[in-house]
């Protein structure tokens, strides 16, 4: 006949197989639930979502290809590149790189012979001085032709600042001789006045100067 002992001994062997039993069974439920569920969404971090990063649609819109019968830029008035001088950001529109944006898009305009885009960028006063075909008619039986616009010095006066730069044109015509333009380059802004329309605020030409020298 077993003792006390035995028998309290077995008692505790058989509670501790039992609540082994128990958890044995309850991890394997555990398990199975989890085998059968689908992971949940992540959730979406506090703040706004970050910028993607990626290539989208309008990233990949071609850019216009020449017209038909372009040629490199031997042509004249072709309308190809667009040379239409992009607004700088900040400051830079203000100050002397928003004046040589508008002076170095003129020269760039010249030197591909798109005359008509070059004369678009002169004051109205300029533009009644030469009429566009006469100003076409100025350049268009040159070479190659090269525009200088040195460093220049930035005024102001009555709201208005004023950037002027001196200009040389320099090419050979059909007989191979030189030709040479030389003259001035002035271009304003007005001065954040209240009440000056965006174009006002921007630098546009207020005068070419341009004399034949040979």
């Amino acid at each position: 006949m077993p003792s006390p002992v035995d028998l309290a001994m077995k008692r505790n062997a058989a509670l501790a197989g039992s609540i082994l039993a128990a958890l044995l069974t309850a991890a394997l439920l555990q398990g199975c639930r989890q085998q059968g569920t689908a992971p949940s969404e992540p959730t979406s971090p506090s703040g706004p979502a970050p910028a993607a990063t990626g290539t989208g649609a309008s990233d990949l819109t071609p850019t216009p290809g020449p017209p038909a019968g372009y040629t490199d830029g031997e042509g004249v008035n072709e309308g190809y590149p667009d040379l239409t001088p992009p607004s700088l950001t900040g400051e830079a529109e203000k100050g002397e790189a928003g004046a040589r944006n508008i002076l170095l898009y003129f020269a760039r305009a010249i030197e591909l012979k798109e005359f008509d885009q070059a004369w678009a960028m002169l004051s109205p006063g300029d533009r009644e001085k030469w009429p566009k075909a006469e100003f076409t008619r100025m350049f268009a039986d040159l070479g190659r032709i090269a525009v200088a616009m040195p460093g220049g010095t930035v005024e102001g006066g009555a709201g208005s600042l004023y950037y002027s730069s001196p200009i040389s044109i320099t090419a050979s015509d059909k007989a191979g001789r030189p030709v040479r333009y030389e003259g001035e380059a002035v271009v304003r802004r007005v001065n954040d006045v209240d009440g000056a329309t965006a174009a006002q605020l921007r630098w546009h030409f207020d005068r070419l100067t341009l004399d034949w020298t040979h």
